[in-house]
């Protein structure tokens, strides 16, 4: 279904191993991962989810109120809980914990590691997006998950890069805004409002390494 990088393996793995769940709400919710992702959470029906899921339509009714419902009260809590702070790890793991010459290769590895997460998880990364849009609680949690696992490996980088002079004395705050403001503006342009332009993507990751690297260096 997907490398152990991927959101939707995460989440059914997750999902299957929590024991508060029917047997019926395991498949309802799996079957819900996977058209959410498949066809975005707007172009899923109930009736689509009960019949991947092998229920009736009212099963999920007496489970849930609404999709939205279903999407809130389970994927969420699935994600914020479970999945996120994990694939924090990895990310940690795959991009921070190895070395670098400069501070331009470290750059080129987190946005490309970024690109990559986001191209096989681009239908599920878009669900959550917008939802963030929208819940403040659900802002604050991924913020800690960001606090705890990813902010403190962000300072040392850019500790190292700063006393070698290849970065400018401003505050580290300001710095990751400028890295995450920039990274996610790109994915969000390449995956989710323009995914269908012609788009040259490693000229374009260069491109974006550049232009991040003549505000800050």
């Amino acid at each position: 279904m997907g490398n152990s990088n991927d959101i939707l393996t995460q989440m059914l793995e997750v999902a299957e191993q929590d024991k508060k769940m029917s047997e019926k709400q395991k498949k309802i919710v799996a079957a819900a991962i996977e058209l959410f992702a498949e066809r975005g959470f707007a172009a899923t029906s109930t009736s689509e989810i009960a019949k991947r899921a092998g229920v009736a339509e009212g099963t999920i009714f007496r489970h849930y109120k609404t999709k939205k419902d279903l999407l809130t009260s389970i994927t969420m809590p699935i994600m914020i809980e479970s999945v996120a702070p994990f694939l924090a790890r990895n990310f940690v793991a795959e991009v921070f914990e190895q070395e670098y010459p400069d501070f331009r290769t470290f750059l080129m590895a987190l946005v490309r590691n970024r690109f990559e997460f986001a191209r096989e998880n681009s239908s599920v990364v878009k669900i959550y997006m917008q939802e963030l849009l929208y819940h403040d609680e659900m802002r604050e949690q991924f913020s800690k998950i960001f606090m705890v696992h990813v902010k403190g490996q962000f300072d040392r980088i850019i500790n190292f890069y700063k006393e070698r002079g290849e970065i400018n004395d401003m505050p580290n705050s300001t710095i990751m805004r400028a890295l995450i403001t920039n990274i996610i503006g790109f994915l969000i342009t390449r995956f989710m409002i323009m995914p269908q332009a012609n788009w040259e993507d490693d000229a374009e990751i260069e491109r974006t390494v550049t232009c991040i690297l003549n505000g800050i260096s």
